[in-house]
Parts: structure tokens; C-alpha cells; sequence
């Protein structure tokens, strides 16, 4: 008898362990996912009620809880954006969940994507965000959903009156935010560690993750962060705006939001509020479609901020790729991209140029490079200086240059890393890019660059046994790793161009260097 009941101990823990937790109760009420790739997977979750009729252009609402069990097996719409995907919908406040985990007190590190797309698109959705291959390195995954373009971030002094806290915009880091409180709640019941929430992000979501690192409004909701070309470190400017100078006070931003109500032929936001989502405005063109300091989500000058140390002070992983410059500059001609900064530099064009020259008859990558830095390179240097000074936690700085050496007759002859190209890497979902240029040496990058995040977000530190070492950026040894063929540590890459480019920016924050136009 004692040998059956042995026997039968043994088969129910057999049976235990090959399975995850598909069935878990939340705030809510009880959510069914499904076993996939030995995985618990959740995709559709609400974290927010619906922001639509009068919710449209307000902080995200608490989700109203539901009878009985909800299936969780299809994600929602994305955020209503510019184009003609038919799968999108203003009732876009999801999120996706990959749990490795086969009991609810395993307390697994967890780890939070937040989508790119410029503040004007986006989804979780995305086959090559998926979390499956983080996710078996043991870690759960999740990416949470945000609205984007004027939805996400218009801002109107009709807006601001309607609020005890007198600000508008910024809703849809205020989604993010949501999002992350949802998890803190909830994630034990997926077995993860509601204390170790790293949140990473590409572009907007990098971006993103820079702006909750210095948000008040998200202390405590995450342990570590890794932003992939991000970080805001630029001044304002209230008109005009380039990469790396997108920013908005509230005041700047109400005024845009007049014009833009004017523009879409309503008298006011509640006439707005009426309008179908596909009858407005939208793009990045349109004005309204950028994070703004308001003084509540961002309550100043993110540069200021981490030069007084008061900031959220987690460890982080943050860097860019080589050859961003590819998709941010427009000029065609040598002389275009000339007439181009001088406009936007002004007096410190020509030092800029020297730094960043151009050739006879083309714009080589070392032209390029001025947009490159301009957008991502100064803002990860920067923020990496200033939180080595003032902060106690520890960073990681990056700079991923992986790509083909084309030949001098090709049309990508001096072509670096484009924008978006390391995402896949970090995923380890090089297979689906549908590249054709991809070698052994690629995906021997992507798992270590997945070993090297998972680690980071179990451990505050990417290193780990059989990965090349990736030293801490420190005042005293700004080491950057070299994520290519052959990854190593080395120095800040074309560190003296961004000195002089640095110097622009120094300026823009003096008072004399306040665009006012």
C-alpha cells in the first residue's frame, strides 16, 4: 500500500511539473491563458478601464473586475494610430504576460517591455516582441500597451482645468505607469517578484523608460531599467523640434493643443471628445504627439533632475546603435545637410561640421553620426555621466554595431546599425526578420545579448558564467561594451565629437540658449 502511494506521489509531481500556471485569480477575477513552448501565456489582460467618450484624454481609470473566468488567449486591439490597420481601437489598455513559472512562489525576476514607434505608434502585438524566448531563460515577460500620438499625449488648458493636479498630456506614460502598478499588484500570482520589475524599451519606449526613470509618479514600481536608443536629456523648444529636442513645457503644449482643436474643426475638447477616433487628426505632423514636462509626470528639465540626483536610482543598462544617423536624416546632398545644421545649430555649426564632417559628394556616416547623437548618442553618454556622479546605483553603457562589411560598389557601402535593428537581437527573435543578410555570428550575438538582459534583470548585472565581461561605466572608467562579431569593452565611442556637440547643448540650457521662437 505504501509502495502505491509512492508510486502515485511520484507520477502527480511528474505531472506537476510539466505544468504552468494557465489558471490564476487577479485583482480582477480569474484568468485562463494557455501552455505554450512550456510556457504560461496571457495575452488581453486589461490593466485599465477603456479610455474612451469622457474618459478620451484623461489618466487611466481602475478595470472593472469580471464574473466567472476570463480567456486570455488573443491580444487586444493596438492603440488607435495613423494607417489602415484594421485591428486597432481607442480601447487599447492590455497586457501580455510569458511566465515560465510552474508554481506562484517561485518569485521569478520579471521583466517589462514598453513599445517604440514615436510616440505615434505602437503595439504589443509584434512578432518579434514576443516574450517566449526571454521568457525560457527564466524570466517573465510582459509588454504592456500605451496610448500614442494626439490619444496619448494632447494637452489643452480645457484639459488641465478638468483635474486637481492642473496638467494635461503625458497620458500615455500615466498608462505605463498603470500598467506597472497592475503588475506590482498581480505578478506573484504568475510567479513572479513583484520587487525585481525591470522595465526595457526600444526608441519611445528607451525614451519612456528614461521619463519614468525621473518620474516621481513611478518610484518603487520597478527595480532596473534598460533603455535601447533612449533617454531625454534635451531642452524644450516650443515650436519647432528636432531628435533629441522634442520636449514641451505644459504652457508650450496648451497653446499646440488650441491650434490642434482649432485645426480639427471643433470650439472645444468636449465637442472633440464627440468625434470618432479615425475623424481626427493624427501623426506626428499634427502637432500634440510628444511627452511634455508638465510639472506632475515630468516635473522639469530631465537633465537638471539627474544633476541634482533626484531621480528613481536603479541600476541600468542603457545604449544605441551605430548608424542611427540612417534613419533620421533626410537630406540628399552634401550641401542640404549643411543648410540643415546651420539652421537648427546655428552658431555652433561649424564646429559641428568639423566634428561631424561631410564629404564632397555624399553624407558619409560620420555626417550621419551628428543626427545619431543628436537623437540617442549625447542622451546615453549623458545620462550615464550624470547618474555614475550623482546616483548610487550602477550602469551599463552599450553600443551595438552589428551589420555587414558591404563593399565599396554596394549602395550600403559604409552602412553601421540602423535604428530598431538591435530589437530583434535582445528578443532572440532573429528568425522573424525575414533577413537575409543573417549569419552564424549574428544569432550567436542575440543569445548573449538575451543571457546578457536576462541578467541584468535577475541580477542588477548583465555578467554571468561564460559571457564576455561587461565592466560598469564609472566616472573614473567610462568603459562601454561593444555588442558586435567579437563583443568587448572599449571607450566611449567618437567621444570627442560629442564634446563639441555637448557644448550646444550646455548652451540651450543657459538662458541665453532658450529658443524662444
Amino acid at each position: 500500500m505504501q509502495l502505491k502511494l509512492l508510486i502515485f506521489a511520484f507520477l502527480c509531481s511528474i505531472d506537476s511539473f510539466g505544468q504552468n500556471l494557465t489558471e490564476v485569480e487577479v485583482d480582477q477575477g480569474k484568468l485562463q491563458g494557455i501552455q505554450e513552448n512550456n510556457l504560461a501565456v496571457f495575452k488581453g489582460i486589461p490593466f485599465a478601464a477603456p479610455p474612451v467618450d469622457n474618459l478620451r484624454w484623461k489618466a487611466p481609470q481602475p478595470p472593472s473586475k469580471w464574473e466567472g473566468i476570463k480567456k486570455a488567449y488573443e491580444y487586444a486591439p493596438s492603440p488607435y494610430q495613423p494607417g489602415e490597420n484594421p485591428d486597432m481601437s481607442e480601447d487599447c489598455l492590455y497586457l501580455n504576460i510569458w511566465s515560465p513559472a510552474k508554481a506562484k512562489d517561485e518569485k521569478l525576476p520579471v521583466m517589462v517591455w514598453i513599445y517604440g514607434g514615436g510616440f505615434s505608434f505602437g503595439t504589443t502585438a509584434g512578432s518579434v516582441t514576443d516574450g517566449t524566448n526571454l521568457a525560457k531563460k527564466g524570466v517573465i515577460v510582459v509588454s504592456v500597451a500605451y496610448r500614442v500620438g494626439q490619444l496619448g499625449f494632447l494637452a489643452h488648458s480645457e484639459l488641465s482645468n478638468e483635474n486637481e493636479v492642473n496638467t494635461s498630456g503625458n497620458y500615455g506614460l500615466l498608462d505605463q505607469i498603470a500598467g506597472l502598478k497592475w503588475i506590482k499588484k498581480n505578478i506573484a500570482q504568475f510567479g513572479g517578484d513583484p520587487e525585481k520589475v525591470t522595465i526595457f524599451g526600444e526608441s519611445a519606449g528607451g525614451i519612456s523608460v528614461s521619463m519614468l526613470c525621473a518620474s516621481p509618479l513611478a518610484k518603487g514600481l520597478f527595480s532596473a531599467a534598460i533603455s535601447q536608443s533612449g533617454g531625454s536629456f534635451g531642452p524644450t523648444r516650443p515650436n519647432t523640434t528636432y531628435p533629441g529636442e522634442n520636449m514641451k513645457t505644459l504652457e508650450q503644449a496648451e497653446q499646440h493643443g488650441k491650434s490642434y482643436v482649432n485645426n480639427a474643426g471643433a470650439s472645444s475638447i468636449q465637442e472633440l471628445r464627440e468625434f470618432s477616433a479615425d475623424s481626427l487628426p493624427m501623426g506626428m505632423n499634427e502637432g500634440g504627439a510628444w511627452p511634455i514636462i508638465d510639472g506632475y509626470v515630468i516635473p522639469e528639465d530631465q537633465y537638471d533632475l539627474y544633476k541634482k540626483g533626484d531621480y528613481n536610482d536603479v541600476p541600468v543598462l542603457i545604449g544605441y546603435n551605430s548608424d542611427e544617423g540612417l534613419s533620421f536624416t533626410r537630406e540628399n546632398s552634401p550641401e542640404q545637410f549643411i543648410r540643415s545644421v546651420k539652421n537648427r545649430y546655428g552658431k555652433f555649426a561649424d564646429t559641428l561640421l568639423s566634428a561631424y564632417p561631410v564629404e564632397k559628394d555624399r553624407i558619409p556616416k560620420s555626417a550621419r553620426d551628428l543626427n545619431r547623437d543628436a537623437a540617442f548618442g549625447w542622451h546615453t553618454w549623458t545620462w550615464a555621466r550624470l547618474q555614475s556622479r550623482t546616483g548610487n546605483s550602477k550602469v551599463y553603457y552599450y553600443y551595438f554595431d552589428q551589420h555587414p562589411d558591404y563593399p565599396e560598389d554596394s549602395p550600403k557601402y559604409g552602412h553601421g546599425s540602423p535604428h530598431g535593428q538591435d530589437v530583434a537581437y535582445a528578443f532572440m527573435t532573429l528568425d522573424k526578420t525575414n533577413s537575409k543578410e543573417l549569419t552564424k555570428s549574428d544569432f550567436k550575438l542575440s543569445e548573449l545579448m538575451g543571457t546578457y538582459w536576462t541578467n541584468f534583470a535577475k541580477y542588477g548585472n548583465p555578467n554571468g558564467e561564460n559571457t564576455p565581461n561587461w565592466p560598469q561605466f564609472t566616472k573614473g572608467n567610462p568603459k562601454v561594451m561593444y555588442l558586435n562579431n567579437n563583443p568587448t569593452a572599449g571607450p566611449v565611442t567618437d567621444e570627442n565629437s560629442m564634446k563639441v556637440l555637448d557644448s550646444y547643448f550646455q548652451w540651450r540650457f543657459t538662458e541665453n540658449g532658450r529658443i524662444k521662437d
